[in-house]
């Protein structure tokens, strides 16, 4: 129970400490779980970074093609494509230099993640952030 706590406790002070969030993967359809979490982002306070080569603009915000492109710095990368998606896109955090990497829930992806622990960037998987936001940073 209490490594459980601890895990608690680590994932509010990420959320708590970020303030930049590039969601890779942003759909532009309401329905979709990446398009519901950022706009949640966005009235929770964070400044939302849309991530999806297809769209110029989502959630009235610019949306740049890759991590790369992203001006200023990242502080998480929350990813939304399919697990074999995953290690490129760790590696773009890495070389971006970003905080943490994200894995959305269902997303696994274990050599990735020891690539991104690796080069020093906390690693979330299989977990959704808006709700761990929810539970963790707004007494949920």
């Amino acid at each position: 129970m209490r490594e459980i706590v601890l895990e608690q406790a680590k994932l509010a002070a990420l959320l708590t400490a970020a303030r930049r969030i590039a969601v890779v993967g942003l759909s532009p359809k309401p329905g979709r779980p990446s398009h519901q979490v950022g706009a949640y982002l966005l009235a929770a306070g964070y400044e939302v970074i849309p991530v999806n080569p297809g769209h110029d603009r989502l959630l009235g915000l610019t949306a740049y093609p890759d991590l790369r492109s992203v001006p200023g710095r990242v502080d998480i990368v929350d990813i939304f494509r399919r697990a074999e998606e995953v290690p490129a896109i760790v590696e773009e955090a890495i070389a971006i230099g970003a905080g943490a990497v994200w894995m959305q829930l269902g997303i696994v992806h274990e050599q990735a993640a020891a690539r991104a622990r690796a080069a020093g960037l906390a690693v979330v998987m299989d977990r959704c952030l808006m709700v761990d936001h929810q539970n963790f940073c707004r007494g949920g």
